[in-house]
Order: C-alpha cells, then sequence, then structure tokens
C-alpha cells in the first residue's frame, strides 16, 4: 500500500506582523542607520568622490591608535571587573533563599537602566567632585553593568540541577574544588554571554567616559565626538565610526552564536527548586557579600539623594 504526501501550505506573512517588524526597523533606520550613512558620507565623500585615502591615514595614526587600544582595555578591564564582582551573587541568588530575595531581584535593574549623566552626577556626589579618571570609570561601569552578570549567570545557574554540586560536596571535595570542577564548566556558557554584552556596553560607553573620564581619558566614541564637534574633521569621525561598528558587529556576531547554541537568557528567574534556607558558613558569608553588593551598588543613588 502506498501513501501520498500531501504538501503542506506554506502560510502566508500577516499585515500585522509586517506590521510590528516594520515598527522596529524603521526605529533603526531612522535613528541608528540615517545618522551613521550621513557621517559616512559627509566624511568619506563630501564632494561626490570618495576619499578613502584618510582611512589608511588614520590607521597608522600612532594617537588614534593608542586611543583604539585604550577604549578595548577599558572595556575589557571592566568586563572582567563586572564577572567578578557579579559571581558571587549570582551564586547566592540562584541557590540560596532568603527575606527581600525578590525585591532585591527587581531592583538589580535599577543601575542599568539609569541615564549615564545621573549616574555620572551621582559618582561625583558620592567620590567627589575633582576626582576623575580611570578608577571612577571603571567603578561606574561595574555598577551599571552587574545586573547583566548576576541576572544572566544566576537565572541559567538556578536552572540548573543543584544534585551535582551536592554530590561533589558529599565525596570529599570542597567549596572551591566543587566550584572550580563542576559549577563553572556547567555556567561558563552564561558567563560568556554576560561578558559579551558588557565588554558591548562598555566598548560604547560614552557619557560615563565623559563625565567621569576626564580630559586625559580619550576612547573611540568621545574622540567621535572631538573630532567633529572640536575640529569638524568628519573624515576622521567616520573612520572612527566605522571602526567601531565593525567591532561591534563582530561582538554581536559572538553573543548570537552562544544564545543560540545555549539559550541563555538575560532575565531567567532562578527556579524555586534549586533554593534553599542559608545553613551552612560558606552561605551566611555567601549571603554577607551579596548584602555588601547591593550596599555598594545603592551608595551612589543614595549619595545622589543627599
Amino acid at each position: 500500500m502506498s501513501v501520498t504526501r500531501v504538501p503542506r501550505r506554506r502560510r502566508g506573512t500577516s499585515p500585522g506582523l509586517l506590521l510590528v517588524a516594520l515598527v522596529p526597523a524603521a526605529f533603526l533606520g531612522v535613528f541608528f542607520l540615517y545618522p551613521l550613512a550621513t557621517i559616512l558620507l559627509e566624511g568619506l565623500r563630501p564632494d561626490g568622490t570618495w576619499h578613502l585615502g584618510v582611512v589608511g591615514e588614520a590607521a597608522g595614526d600612532a594617537d588614534l591608535r593608542r586611543i583604539a587600544l585604550v577604549t578595548v582595555s577599558l572595556a575589557a578591564v571592566s568586563t572582567v571587573l563586572t564577572v567578578l564582582a557579579g559571581l558571587p551573587s549570582a551564586w547566592v541568588f540562584a541557590r540560596l533563599e532568603f527575606r527581600g530575595r525578590r525585591l532585591a531581584w527587581a531592583l538589580l535593574v535599577v543601575p542599568f537602566v539609569l541615564p549615564t549623566v545621573v549616574v555620572g552626577a551621582a559618582f561625583r556626589s558620592l567620590l567627589g567632585a575633582g576626582t576623575e579618571g580611570v578608577g571612577p570609570v571603571l567603578a561606574a561601569h561595574v555598577f551599571f553593568n552587574l545586573a547583566v552578570v548576576i541576572r544572566t549567570v544566576g537565572g541559567f545557574w538556578g536552572a540548573l540541577d543543584p544534585g551535582l554540586e551536592q554530590t561533589s560536596r558529599s565525596l570529599g571535595a570542597g567549596p572551591v574544588s566543587t566550584f572550580f570542577r563542576v559549577s563553572l564548566p556547567l555556567i561558563r556558557p552564561a558567563i560568556a554571554a554576560a561578558a559579551s554584552i558588557v565588554f558591548l556596553f562598555t566598548l560604547t560607553s560614552f557619557g560615563v567616559i565623559l563625565t567621569l573620564g576626564g580630559p586625559r581619558l580619550r576612547t573611540v566614541e568621545t574622540e567621535i565626538y572631538r573630532q567633529t564637534t572640536r575640529f569638524l574633521a568628519l573624515d576622521v569621525a567616520a573612520v572612527l565610526c566605522l571602526a567601531q561598528l565593525v567591532a561591534v558587529v563582530a561582538v554581536l556576531v559572538v553573543w548570537s552564536r552562544w544564545q543560540a547554541r545555549h539559550q541563555v537568557t538575560l532575565d531567567l528567574e532562578p527556579g524555586a527548586r534549586s533554593r534553599r534556607r542559608a545553613d551552612t558558613a560558606g552561605d551566611w558569608v555567601g549571603l554577607a557579600v551579596n548584602a555588601v553588593v547591593l550596599g555598594v551598588l545603592a551608595l551612589p543613588i543614595a549619595a545622589l539623594v543627599w
């Protein structure tokens, strides 16, 4: 007996879906692609012909190469500090149940959504009006992006079976050995995803550098602003825009591949089954560290209000 397969009818795209897709496309076109295209055309094609020699001149400029190196280095250090600061709290939110946990989980995103000018004013209030340089910029970057690490890694960590860690402890492994041999390999995809996001945000940081970096700290973002507004060197600004665009696309490609391969989400709530009440000295140390982290996050906001 033969069976004839009936081909499925391909569903057409509904007008409603097209309209929903057109809204973000129009937003990106008006507020991102159009300004970028304008800068590139005004800088590299001012009189109707392409002047691509400025690309080689900018690449050979030692000052611009130093600015690019500072930008990447600052973003890399900020990412490492943010990941290191966020991992203890990620473990606490993933594995421990404590009073006020849901409120703290929700309030973690407050620094992430604050305007950079407000954060700059807050850190100036906290550290003093004359405090500028790399230190305040790194502190502000960690303040901004700590929620990305805690919520991404903590959510992913909380979705994993805690029995693996408990088995390792029951076999005689200490907490440090269990972390490096069991937990770290499992949460590495989430760490990589969070680090990619943080690196992207700090690589394109503008407001923080402008308000807290001082005149000596120059990055690609602030140099684009400086070349455009102070020197009207649109050709140099266009080359820097292209270089930054390439870097951003590269980071997005890496992040999207991790995202597609491991399905790591930004706002995954840790499951209740993976959490327990604190009952060991290590648990209480973790809670104390988490309280310190949350307190440090609250300091700039409290200083601004004061």
